[in-house]
């Protein structure tokens, strides 16, 4: 197991973070803090792949089964929140959760659906990044609502996963459809889709996402909406709001 955590285990609300492609455990951590300064205790595994982790098969059923040991022992959780691939990976893990336990998920511009040349421009635009990945600086530059700490944290990420990994994502997952995974959702379980801009390059589509679930769609937000607008995500969050 290879994980990031903060705050105390003894607090009494527990979040679960899912990283994306490229990313790491590390890169939650500007929510993993507005989250322990609410009560939490966050825990942030790191995905096959990812943070010099290795594996052979990279189905998302396959990702998802790997993090089966985060729920051992009826472990449960409050809230999680799955950015991009980690939203897929969040939405394979429905099954493992506790039958009766309420629990909020956020799918962060998941991409549910990808086919023919958008397919692969998504696996050469990832290949990029891991082949030449780019410093913080360079970042900060492209994108100047970042922090320097969440700059430097995606280009870790990056670092850390190599063109193999992005490789076997796209060969063992192909089609890449996973819209079929919200059927039979339990009345327990609180979803809700944040999806990016089409126009900055949000993933997620709204007519992807059945009707009978939440959707938010943040204009001139881009892909990394936990970068861009942390605002947005914690706003979901179930927390004791003041009325004034």
């Amino acid at each position: 197991m290879s994980a990031t955590h903060w705050g105390s285990p003894t607090a009494s609300k527990r979040a679960l973070l899912i990283h994306g492609l490229t990313m790491c455990s590390q890169t939650w951590e500007s929510i993993a803090q507005l989250l322990v300064a609410e009560g939490f205790f966050v825990v942030a595994p790191n995905l096959l792949g990812h943070a010099w982790r290795r594996g052979t098969d990279y189905r998302v059923s396959t990702l998802a089964e790997d993090l089966r040991p985060y729920f051992a022992m009826d472990m449960s959780y409050d809230v999680i929140i799955g950015h991009s691939l980690g939203g897929v990976v969040t939405l394979s893990l429905l099954p493992f959760l506790p039958k009766t336990k309420e629990t909020t998920v956020l799918l962060v511009d998941p991409p549910l659906e990808r086919a023919g040349g958008t397919f692969k421009d998504d696996k050469n635009w990832y290949l990029k990044k891991v082949v030449d990945p780019k410093s913080a600086d360079e970042h900060m530059v492209e994108n100047p609502a970042w922090s320097r700490r969440d700059s430097t944290l995606r280009a870790l990420g990056a670092y850390m996963c190599d063109r193999t990994v992005i490789e076997g994502i796209f060969e063992h997952n192909t089609p890449w459809s996973f819209s079929g995974l919200f059927k039979d959702i339990p009345p327990h379980l609180k979803i809700t889709v944040l999806a990016s801009d089409p126009e900055r390059g949000g993933l997620c589509h709204s007519e992807h996402v059945p009707p009978e679930v939440k959707i938010k769609v943040f204009t001139g937000i881009g892909h990394w909406i936990q970068f861009e607008c942390t605002d947005a995500i914690m706003a979901e969050v179930p927390l004791p709001r003041s009325k004034l």
